[in-house]
């Protein structure tokens, strides 16, 4: 069956409950357009010492190694994934990318990350080098914790050419399980 409208105020639940449940059967296709979202970054260096794919498997392999669990490991991976599409506005594409697979505090990590990540970099631009301190009164302390954790321990060391970093084959399981099935 395929639907017929071509208004979704003519539509009939009938028409929902098909789209719906080949919608539900294609799911997989989420993880295999995240992988090719990650492969593409491999062609993205813009003057760092590594290319993109190569500083989010650093990311994630950094990560997982300090015993983060799947949701963090996974949104480490897929932290920079926006900048496939543009980088000024990165961290909330990946945020929303991820936010129906990872619990609110993950999501919060990725949407904050750059300001985080800023007290290593942004006072060479003549930003705020402390920006992740307006994120304060939003974010749990355990969030903004977490967030620290991320931005200081594992993104902002991933750019070293010369890590034991894990392949992108390594952390494709770990991808199509949590993108296999949204929270909503």
């Amino acid at each position: 069956m395929t639907s017929t409208f071509t208004r979704m105020d003519e539509s009939t639940a009938e028409e929902w409950a098909h789209i719906g449940a080949e919608s539900f059967k294609n799911q997989g296709r989420v993880a295999d357009r995240i992988l090719m979202l990650l492969e593409s970054l491999g062609e993205i260096v813009d003057g760092f010492a590594t290319d993109q794919l190569t500083h989010c498997l650093q990311t994630a392999t950094r990560a997982e190694r300090d015993g983060a669990d799947d949701e963090v490991v996974l949104a480490s991976l897929c932290h920079d994934i926006g900048k496939a599409i543009s980088v000024p506005n990165h961290p909330a594409i990946a945020a929303e990318i991820l936010k129906p697979y990872v619990r609110p505090e993950v999501y919060d990590m990725i949407r904050v990350h750059q300001d985080f990540q800023g007290r290593h970099y942004y006072a060479h631009f003549g930003m705020d080098a402390n920006a992740r301190e307006k994120h304060r009164a939003e974010l749990d302390a355990a969030t903004f914790a977490l967030a620290e954790r991320f931005a200081d321990l594992w993104d902002q060391t991933a750019f070293d050419p010369e890590y034991d970093t894990l392949p992108l084959e390594h952390f494709e399981p770990l991808v199509r399980r949590v993108f296999a099935t949204a929270r909503m």
